[in-house]
């Protein structure tokens, strides 16, 4: 496993710089926390799903979660411990608003803050957080043993565009008892479970510098301008621009 490289870590939170790939070990924490990546693309894995996390997004984990983070491409890492109580009791991504993102940055940086003042960030924070949807990149994580089988291929071949009916046959299950399932157990249609998969393996794909043309293949789409459209749709920015952003 690739080494991580811990710069500094405040009573608040902290920075952890990450190399593309590097990962953590399945941990848990007796306080909740929020990470966000200043640089590069984090993923956060727990038993209910995945989460990636861009830069416009700040991604909550509770107390006591089993989670495991992993950088793609260079990765800056700012985790902050806000007050509990403000926050929900389940895993979530929020919008991170500028002044969400620049508060974040505060609490992590070099300055040290008396207690008073990081208080009042943190209700800066908070309020912040409250005040923006939960929109997130999340892949829940199926348990039926036939949905399990679909997530598995689709999870090693992202770009695959085989039909519902199609994989339904390849497991001995119908396209329609397949699509209740998807309805009933991941709160989503088989379209819309897959469109997030494939967006997040295009965030991963784009963190690591491959441009959009080789991603919107990669990820199954045709025209590249269809990809850039349901990109944008989901991540609220295009491919290139959240490139950019990426490796700043």
């Amino acid at each position: 496993m690739p080494e991580t490289r811990q710069f500094r870590i405040w009573p608040s939170g902290g920075v952890h710089f990450w190399p593309s790939g590097g990962a953590s070990e399945a941990h848990t924490h007796t306080r909740g926390h929020l990470v966000y990546a200043a640089r590069g693309v984090l993923s956060v894995h727990t038993a209910a799903g995945t989460s990636i996390v861009p830069a416009n997004r700040v991604a909550w984990t509770p107390a006591g979660v089993v989670h495991q983070h992993r950088a793609h491409g260079d990765t800056d890492m700012r985790i902050v411990f806000p007050p509990a109580r403000l926050l929900p009791e389940h895993p979530a991504v929020f919008s991170a608003s500028g002044l969400a993102r620049e508060v974040l940055l505060a609490l992590t940086g070099p300055r040290e803050y008396d207690h008073a003042a990081t208080a009042r960030l943190h209700r800066v924070l908070v309020d912040e957080l409250r005040a923006a949807p939960e929109r997130p990149l999340h892949l829940p994580e199926p348990r039926d043993d036939r949905l399990r089988a679909i997530a598995r291929r689709l999870y090693e071949h992202p770009g695959d565009t085989t039909s519902l009916a199609e994989l339904g046959r390849a497991i001995g299950a119908s396209a329609r008892t397949l699509s209740r399932l998807f309805r009933d157990e991941l709160g989503s249609t088989f379209p819309e479970w897959r469109t997030q998969l494939r967006i997040g393996h295009a965030l991963v794909l784009l963190a690591e510098g491959h441009d959009t043309t080789y991603v919107a293949h990669a990820c199954g789409w045709a025209n590249p301008s269809h990809f850039i459209a349901a990109f944008s749709a989901v991540v609220g920015t295009t491919p290139g621009r959240h490139r950019v952003k990426v490796a700043q």
